[in-house]
């Protein structure tokens, strides 16, 4: 069965007053190079043409049986550009459709069967949109090139609420009372970077003591890595849940921890604990992506047990799977919680800390776009008393799991390595181990310490005699 899409530039709001489209066939927001691109499905292409209202758009038939995949050039920065990216997605569009499995004996990414050649349906030098068979699509990102992602495009409408004034009032007020805390000083540095050391290297497989090979979505590693943070994280007091949320993939891996009194106010701080490789390979370590914003939380974990840490308001550690697919694991959550009118006061993701240019400072990076200014600024406003070794500026890279929160109305943002374009070379890539040049602990422990920081300012705390 056939039927019309429309991929639009996205600007505020982000449904066009045009009496063809609806909330029901909104189908998210996605990067195309410097702009956002609004796609909605199941319209009337005749409707459309007829629109005085739509200034521009791309009008599209497409199988609505096959499951959409947007694809996008990572923002990466000009000094890992390759002259061949164009010639990279040709290439990826032959092998999808192709019919031979790709062998993997090793069963450390699943085997791929394109059922059914893929139809492109819009290109740009940045961004591509494809339809194919489902199973394809679920295991696209295995066959990118390491420069490109790939979302999953919901089959069901997407929700983008606004945050509301009060809620970024909220984050304000704690922004407005922020003050440096000697107290909380001594907490935040209290964070073990050996600690740090040997976490990273359980999770990418570089210690003798680990099984796991890669911590893909779909790899036995991401279930082995689920399980050992589950215990990691309740040996420090959280009381955690493994939360499935699609068939095949690993699970979300949920932490928290309960006040010291009746509230109703949730933080979040989040990470993703999947990776990917290198195409051809079995090995994905994620040791920067995203190892180690995962291991910046379990190093929070493990210093809140350590101090003995009690929260006034509910504190969720939360890591999700299939963030390399499109957010999938944080989307489903995210959505959960909104359902379940949990009122999240903010969400903070720590995605790729730890890859530090030697030429350059240390840095903190903020997200440019997708994210709540309140949050943003209060992070940023952190790190200047907290980690004051760190420069702090704005990054175009976007986006991580804290877009699924944005996009249910939770101010969130996100903090990210650099103050800048992606920049480390292993991005993607089966060489993203922690044993490189260019992976910073000292780095990644002064982001934790704002992530901390901010966490303790928010929720406030008390210290168990």
């Amino acid at each position: 069965m056939r039927s019309s899409l429309l991929l639009t530039l996205a600007s505020a709001p982000y449904l066009p007053n045009s009496p063809c489209l609806s909330a029901e066939s909104f189908r998210g927001i996605f990067k195309d190079g410097d702009d956002y691109k609004s796609l909605f499905t199941s319209v009337s292409s005749e409707c459309l043409f007829s629109d005085s209202t739509l200034d521009s758009g791309h009008v599209v038939d497409h199988n609505s049986a096959s499951q959409l995949v947007w694809l996008e050039r990572a923002p990466v920065d000009p000094s890992l550009v390759r002259p061949t990216y164009r010639d990279e997605v040709d290439a990826f569009l032959e092998t999808l459709s192709s019919h031979m499995a790709i062998e993997n004996p090793t069963n450390q990414q699943i085997p791929i069967q394109a059922r059914a050649p893929p139809e492109l349906l819009y290109r740009s030098p940045s961004a591509a949109l494809i339809s194919v068979d489902k199973a394809s699509a679920f295991s696209a990102d295995i066959l990118l090139p390491n420069f490109w992602k790939s979302t999953l495009v919901s089959p069901e409408s997407v929700s983008f609420l606004p945050v509301p004034t009060n809620d970024s009032d909220r984050v304000q007020k704690i922004l407005d009372g922020l003050t440096f805390s000697p107290e909380i000083a001594s907490i935040v540095n209290s964070l073990s970077l050996n600690g740090m050391v040997n976490d990273i290297a359980y999770l990418t497989g570089e210690s003798p003591l680990s099984n796991i090979v890669s911590r893909h979505s779909f790899a036995e590693g991401s279930r082995l890595a689920a399980a050992w943070l589950k215990d990691q994280f309740e040996q420090t007091g959280a009381e955690c849940e493994l939360i499935p949320f699609l068939e095949g993939f690993a699970p979300d891996v949920i932490c928290r921890y309960s006040p010291v009194a009746p509230s109703n106010e949730t933080f979040i701080l989040g990470a993703h604990y999947d990776s990917r490789g290198t195409f051809g390979s079995t090995s994905a370590p994620g040791g920067d992506d995203d190892g180690s914003g995962t291991i910046s939380l379990l190093g929070i974990a493990k210093a809140i047990r350590f101090k003995r840490l009690r929260f006034k308001s509910h504190v969720e550690l939360a890591l999700f799977a299939g963030e390399e697919q499109g957010l999938l694991g944080s989307r489903a959550y995210a959505k959960e919680l909104r359902a379940a009118g949990k009122d999240v006061t903010f969400m903070i993701q720590a995605d790729m800390l730890a890859y530090h240019d030697p030429e350059e400072p240390m840095q903190l990076g903020l997200p440019a776009s997708i994210g709540t200014p309140a949050v943003t600024n209060l992070v940023g406003n952190v790190s200047k008393i907290y980690s004051p070794e760190l420069t702090v500026g704005i990054t175009g890279a976007c986006c991580s799991d804290h877009q699924s929160f944005h996009e249910q109305g939770y101010a969130a943002t996100q903090v990210f390595e650099r103050a800048g374009w992606i920049i480390d070379p292993m991005y993607h890539n089966s060489g993203d181990v922690s044993k490189r040049p260019g992976y910073d602990f000292n780095q990644l422990r002064s982001i934790a310490k704002v992530q901390f920081a901010t966490l303790l300012h928010g929720a406030g705390y008390e210290i168990v005699q």
